[in-house]
């Protein structure tokens, strides 16, 4: 592999952008393509094939920058209980160089992860994409806005590949996980499991492997529409994780300049300030100083949630757990429209018509408890106390990608844009709380929710302004720093985000796979001209 050239300087060369971008290379498995003369999508094509992780580059997917090993050590590799770990064994052995297998333990999982002896890399039989930067794994929602690209770019069988690991988690690890480490098997991520299969499908046209998927699909959708995610008293999903106390990656690599990890800036926060988004004696004891189990509780259910963190289910949002979300709800209404359009393509209309009647009545739910008529804005709806929560997000779009929404909302909808509409594109929410989900920042798989539910209710040249508004910025950025990232600040039009930044992780993560994706997809939808203009070195 070529020798990258050091990235472009920042504003502040010794800025703590600069330094976990410079480290954030370094750690990911290969160094990223760093040519900033090069056209945008050739950087994005050769990106991926850094991104790749296969079984013979296994001990580059092994290591995990979020849990430094000291030198000469294994990276522990987890095979599921079910698999036969010595085939497992021969295959690795068969395709890695034999220094690289050296490298990495083989260990089967125990049928209680709290009993794991060491955090590891779960097993997955495809080649997958990873984010890059310090997210070295293959991630749940990360990898549909990553399919997006491969799918334009032609690189089906990749595409095919990371719908099919993840129905072997389903098989293997009973959910789609948050990611495939051992830290991540208590939760999972936004579900978008049969818009991938669906996307692989319409260039295939494979029956046999859409109706082999129906098990998987039938078993996600139970973990979403049981409880715990399920609330009975709405018929509604929450993001509800199953582990317990503090999530391991936070306290091993979310640190501050001063050591201090998200938690400690939570508790000097509560200890602070007045609280009066939720009962905060829920999570926090200020006679010990100490956050609460439920604390943790919410705090793993809003990294299920991929939104980790925002202000939208109040400060830090933990008490996500009490809240029915738009987002969540909208996709699941998705799932069971795509799931009966999946049995509709097999012959099965009986059966599909078992699950168009599940997303009527969703549509119905969501419509009923979450639309805000004075605001003319979609809410999440707080189940506890029997109302909707006023932030303005831009989950708000999610009922409009999905079909959910009326003619009259979608227009109410896009009235709304000034909220979120800035010189680069959207901006996540209103509100500025010092969390990477909130104001000032534009993260790729929103401008995509919110630009294709846009163009589904007509307003293709809204949509059109808004993709140049992100595109422009991603690509803009791209010249200047030679690099693509995680996020970006919408209204200075950067990539410098880290002085905006006070709780979660304060880096931006080069590579990025769904902002690479996000880009060669809004793209592709633009008229000519812009695309020359747009993707120009």
């Amino acid at each position: 592999m070529e020798k990258p050239s050091r990235p472009a300087r920042l504003r502040n060369p010794r800025g703590p952008l600069c330094v976990a971008l410079a480290v954030s290379l370094l750690l990911a498995g290969s160094a990223l393509p760093q040519r900033a003369a090069e056209p945008i999508l050739s950087y994005i094509q050769r990106t991926w094939s850094v991104l790749i992780r296969t079984h013979r580059t296994l001990a580059a997917a092994a290591p995990d920058p979020k849990f430094p090993s000291g030198p000469g050590s294994r990276w522990l590799v987890y095979v599921s209980r079910t698999e036969d770990l010595a085939r497992v064994r021969r295959q690795l052995s068969g395709q890695m160089p034999t220094a690289d297998f050296a490298r990495i333990e083989l260990r089967r999982l125990p049928a209680d992860s709290a009993r794991l002896s060491g955090q590891g890399l779960l097993y997955l039989p495809f080649p997958y994409v990873v984010p890059g930067g310090r997210f070295n794994e293959m991630y749940g929602w990360d990898s549909y806005f990553i399919q997006l690209g491969l799918l334009r770019g032609r690189d089906l069988a990749l595409a095919r590949n990371l719908a099919d690991n993840f129905l072997y988690e389903i098989r293997e690890y009973g959910k789609i996980l948050n990611a495939n480490r051992t830290y991540y098997l208590t939760r999972s991520q936004p579900p978008f499991l049969t818009e991938m299969l669906l996307g692989v499908y319409r260039q295939t046209h494979d029956r046999r492997w859409l109706e082999n998927a129906l098990p998987a699909i039938e078993s996600y959708y139970r973990f979403w529409t049981s409880q715990p995610h399920l609330t009975p008293s709405t018929g509604l999903s929450r993001y509800y994780a199953f582990g317990d106390g503090p999530a391991p990656e936070v306290l091993s690599a979310e640190k501050d300049g001063q050591e201090k990890t998200h938690y400690d800036r939570v508790r000097e926060y509560f200890r602070t300030h007045r609280v009066t988004d939720y009962d905060v004696s829920q999570y926090y004891d200020p006679r010990r100083d100490a956050l609460t189990p439920l604390f943790y509780k919410g705090d793993r259910s809003m990294r299920e949630s991929g939104f980790d963190p925002s202000g939208r289910f109040g400060p830090f949002s933990i008490d996500i757990i009490h809240y029915n979300p738009v987002c969540l709800n909208s996709l699941l209404y998705m799932m069971e429209s795509q799931t009966a359009e999946i049995l509709r393509i097999l012959d099965r209309a009986t059966e599909a018509a078992r699950w168009d009647r599940r997303a009527h009545d969703r549509a119905a739910r969501i419509n009923r408890l979450m639309w805000d008529e004075r605001a003319g804005l979609y809410d999440d709806y707080d189940f506890v106390h029997g109302r909707t929560r006023r932030y303005p997000f831009l989950s708000t779009f999610y009922p409009l990608w999905a079909g959910v929404a009326s003619p009259a909302q979608a227009a109410a909808v896009v009235r709304n844009l000034p909220l979120f509409e800035r010189p680069g594109g959207l901006q996540t929410s209103t509100n500025i709380s010092g969390d990477q989900w909130d104001a000032p920042f534009a993260w790729a798989p929103l401008q995509w929710v919110a630009v294709q539910g846009l163009r589904r209710y007509g307003y293709d040249a809204v949509a059109d302004r808004i993709s140049r508004e992100f595109l422009s910025l991603v690509a803009g950025q791209y010249r200047e720093h030679g690099v693509i990232v995680e996020k970006y600040d919408a209204v200075r039009r950067s990539l410098d985000v880290s002085a905006s930044l006070r709780f979660g992780y304060q880096s931006n993560e080069p590579g990025f796979g769904w902002t690479n994706g996000v880009f060669r997809a809004l793209l592709d939808e633009l008229p000519a001209a812009n695309q020359r203009s747009l993707s120009a070195p």
